[in-house]
C-alpha cells in the first residue's frame, strides 16, 4: 500500500490513544506494517499490517475507522529545547552553590570538637574566682580574652546551648542526672553551628 499514514496521535475505536511511530516491513513477507506505541503504557509497543491500520470496521451498523487519527503532536523547537537545557544548567549552578554553602557551613565542625574544650576549661577556670580574684590583671586580661573567642565562635555561627532555668530539651541536651523537665544545673555546655547541634549539653533536672 502506497498510501501515507500521518504522523501524530490516532485513538482505537475501542478508545485506546495510540502514538505512530513508524512504518516497517515484515522480514519473511514484506507485508507493509504500522508501529505503533500506546500512549497509557509506553512501554508497550505494537505493529499490525498496515492494511488492517488503515481499515473500516462496522460497528452496530456503522463504518468507523480502526484507528482514527487525532492530531499531529507538536515538534519540540530549538528554543525549548535551549530553554529547557538552561534550565537544568541553573539548577545545577543552584544545587551546587548549595552543597557549598553547606559545605563551609559544616566544614568547622570537627575543628570546633578540638577548640570548644579549650574555650569551656577557660571559662571554668574564671568561674571559681571570687570577687578580688577576678579584679586581678591576669583575670582581666582571660575575661578579654574570653570575650574575643566568643565573638569570633558567634561569627562563624555558633551559639551556646542555653540551659538552666530552661525547659529540658531532648534535641539539644543530656540529662546525666536528676528527673523532672527543667535544667537545674549545667555540667557541660552545649553548641549548635548554623542551627546544627554539635555537641548536646550535659545538665541537671528537676
Amino acid at each position: 500500500m502506497n498510501e501515507e499514514i500521518k504522523k501524530g496521535i490516532y485513538r482505537h475505536y475501542k478508545g485506546h490513544e495510540y502514538r505512530f511511530l513508524n512504518e516497517a516491513k515484515d522480514s519473511e513477507t514484506k507485508e507493509d506494517l504500522v508501529v505503533y506505541q500506546d500512549l497509557e503504557d509506553e512501554n508497550k509497543i505494537w505493529a499490525r499490517p498496515k492494511q488492517m491500520f488503515l481499515e473500516e470496521v462496522e460497528i452496530d451498523g456503522v463504518k468507523k475507522s480502526r484507528f482514527e487519527f487525532l492530531r499531529e503532536e507538536e515538534a519540540e523547537t530549538n528554543e525549548n529545547k535551549y530553554l529547557r537545557a538552561l534550565a537544568d544548567y541553573q539548577n545545577l549552578l543552584k544545587q551546587t552553590a548549595k552543597d557549598r554553602e553547606d559545605f563551609i557551613k559544616y566544614a568547622l565542625a570537627d575543628f570546633l570538637q578540638d577548640v570548644l574544650p579549650v574555650y569551656d576549661h577557660l571559662k571554668l577556670s574564671m568561674s571559681g574566682l571570687n570577687e578580688e580574684e577576678a579584679k586581678n590583671p591576669w583575670a582581666v586580661g582571660v575575661k578579654h580574652v574570653l570575650k574575643q573567642f566568643k565573638d569570633i565562635l558567634e561569627a562563624r555561627g555558633v551559639t551556646e546551648i542555653k540551659t538552666v532555668g530552661e525547659k529540658f530539651d531532648h534535641d539539644l541536651m543530656e540529662a546525666i542526672d536528676g528527673q523532672g523537665e527543667k535544667v537545674k544545673q549545667e555540667i557541660m555546655p552545649g553548641y549548635k553551628l548554623n542551627g546544627k547541634v554539635i555537641r548536646h549539653a550535659k545538665v541537671i533536672v528537676e
